[in-house]
């Protein structure tokens, strides 16, 4: 295992597992973190010897979103090149080529569940939570949120966690399709899910996924899609950043 202050980095039997990892903090994204989360996305891709991804969260949570300071930074109108960069580590699990698995050990919120939405596949902790939670934060959806929720769940679901602030825990998530299945041990799950492509031929499994991407919108792959929808939301979140109610949220978040 290679361990770095922010991720986790092991390969075992043709499985990369990354491990986001500040739990004292619930694995909030900041800048430091996303372009290490790409870097180790772009790791395993680079390695013949690895065949699948999982995902995870160190401690109890998954990841908890971005880190509020992080976001704050951009409200004297540089938000959008900061939320790119707070994007980057989950744009990367989302074009990543390799087959992609979220374990889900607890809370999902905000860019946490963008994380997991962006893999391929999700499997929930009995402590899961997935929450979209960005209209209770005064920010609107961003880093492809709208067209992820969409994908996973269909319109009238998306519509009621990005606009009426419906969560799910685990056992409701499954229901919904926003997660595959409950695992006590959803690492344990993953891996074992990952099994499949890890003993296939690596040059197969990559045809696969690159064909199913290019079919799910036949003329156009599905990772264009995500990064219209980014950037089609990415001027209204920064507008929403700079606001005066999240400025005072940001305040007194950072009182705490």
């Amino acid at each position: 295992m290679v361990q770095s202050d922010l991720v986790l980095f092991s390969i075992t039997n043709r499985v990369a597992v990354i491990t986001v990892n500040d739990p004292d903090r619930r694995n909030a994204v900041t800048d430091e973190m996303s372009t290490r989360l790409r870097a180790a996305v772009e790791r395993a891709e680079a390695d013949p010897g690895v065949h699948a991804v999982v995902i995870t969260g160190a401690g109890k949570a998954f990841c908890a979103g971005a880190d509020l300071s992080a976001l704050g930074a951009g409200a004297g109108g540089e938000a959008e090149p900061g939320l790119i960069r707070l994007y980057d580590g989950f744009m990367a699990v989302g074009n990543c080529s390799l087959p992609t698995i979220a374990a889900v050990n607890g809370a999902a919120v905000g860019a946490g569940l963008n994380l997991a939405l962006a893999a391929d596949v999700r499997i929930a902790g009995p402590a899961a939570l997935f929450d979209a939670r960005f209209q209770r934060l005064g920010l609107h959806p961003g880093g492809g949120a709208t067209w992820m929720l969409h994908r996973a769940v269909g319109p009238q679901v998306a519509r009621a966690a990005l606009l009426f602030g419906m969560s799910f825990d685990a056992e409701s998530a499954v229901r919904h399709g926003l997660a595959l299945c409950v695992a006590d041990d959803p690492v344990g799950a993953a891996v074992q899910l990952a099994a499949g492509p890890a003993a296939a031929p690596r040059e197969v499994v990559l045809a696969t996924k690159a064909t199913m991407r290019a079919t799910a919108n036949p003329g156009s792959l599905d990772n264009e899609h995500h990064e219209l929808a980014k950037r089609l939301e990415l001027g209204p979140q920064a507008k929403s950043i700079q606001s005066p109610e999240f400025a005072a949220r940001l305040a007194r978040a950072r009182r705490r």
